[in-house]
């Protein structure tokens, strides 16, 4: 088959859904197939630049490249799910939340312009009438599911993936660290750890691992670390490299990933292959499909003083709790059976 993969990419920012995107292109090549990307530049100020692109994205014809014809288009980010074809089968990685499920909650920014409400009921139109063209409609997880059923009343089914580097992780050593990864924004919520962290008893370090794309949020950061006195137990590191990413996760103690609703969460899986708990919270979302409380982690209510009191257990753990918690996550994630192949086959049937 040839293969358009129709995503959407704002300029100079990479994180998973790129990721996924690069990842689903070389195992459809892998498969034998023709495999192209289609990343459409995405702007979303002033909130009627999305209306362009909306109309953009419907008006472009892909159902042929040069007189040859597209046998497939795998949707996966608005608005370039909203591309016409005639065979064309979605992988959701996540709705325009701001539309949706951020709309009235403190990081939500669309509810707070002049033409929020218009522009948030022009994309619900577009998405109750368009999606349902898709011949068949998967998702990232069974948060990004259940989304889609509660606004818009469209079914789905999950369809879970490996992280990428799946096979470089490696568990290690269980060291005198915390690591946060993940790209510094106030909807991955660093603040709460660095509040923690001030409520602890022990003197836990913590890494943070990840660039950024909110300079104001990262600053206040800064500012929290050093009213709380916590500049010898806190590193900034933010992008590493691949092997030092793998070395981060491999000999950290536990890895912490306090995100608000997130779809589906790498840092938890690549955790687990690292053989290391997932320190995550009752509302994060994605994480909460893999993370069980007491057996391969810990699930803490949204609040600094119970994450530190979690904080606390491991760093004074003299039993191997850390040790018996990330045995039991990697022995989790193997009984999943995550392989691209199984993507490839379900998205291309």
């Amino acid at each position: 088959m040839r293969v358009i993969i129709a995503t959407t990419q704002v300029p100079f920012v990479r994180g998973g859904a790129e990721f996924l995107a690069d990842n689903l292109r070389v195992a459809l090549i892998e498969a034998g197939h023709q495999a192209e990307i289609m990343a459409i530049p995405f702007k979303w100020y002033p909130p009627t630049r999305i209306l362009d692109n909306m109309l953009a994205c419907r008006l472009m014809k892909i159902d042929e490249a040069c007189g040859v014809a597209i046998d497939r288009v795998i949707g996966l980010k608005f608005p370039a799910y909203l591309m016409p074809h005639p065979n064309k089968v979605m992988w959701l990685l996540h709705q325009y939340r701001a539309a949706y499920d951020t709309w009235d909650t403190p990081i939500g920014d669309l509810i707070n312009t002049s033409d929020g409400r218009s522009v948030q009921s022009a994309i619900k139109r577009a998405d109750d009438a368009l999606i349902p063209e898709y011949r068949a409609i998967y998702t990232l997880s069974r948060v990004v599911s259940d989304r889609l059923k509660r606004f818009n009343n469209i079914d789905s089914r999950p369809l879970y993936h490996p992280p990428p580097d799946a096979d470089e992780l490696r568990p290690g050593e269980y060291g005198d660290y915390l690591l946060v990864p993940s790209r510094i924004d106030d909807s991955k919520r660093q603040h709460l750890v660095i509040e923690a962290l001030a409520f602890t008893r022990q003197p836990v370090r913590a890494i943070f691992m990840g660039g950024g794309n909110a300079p104001d949020y990262e600053a206040a950061l800064l500012r929290r670390c050093a009213e709380a006195g916590l500049q010898d137990r806190v590193q900034w590191l933010g992008f590493v490299s691949p092997e030092q990413k793998r070395s981060l996760y491999s000999n950290c103690k536990a890895v912490v990933f306090p995100a608000f609703d997130e779809d589906y969460g790498y840092v938890t899986l690549e955790a687990m292959l690292s053989a290391k708990p997932v320190i995550t919270l009752s509302d994060s979302g994605g994480p909460l499909e893999f993370v069980i409380d007491g057996e391969t982690g810990f699930i803490c209510a949204p609040q600094p003083d119970a994450m530190a009191d979690v904080f606390d257990q491991l760093w004074s753990d003299r039993s191997g709790l850390a040790a018996r918690l990330g045995s039991a996550g990697l022995e989790s994630y193997r009984a999943l059976g995550l392989a691209w192949s199984g993507v490839v086959s379900q998205l291309l049937a």
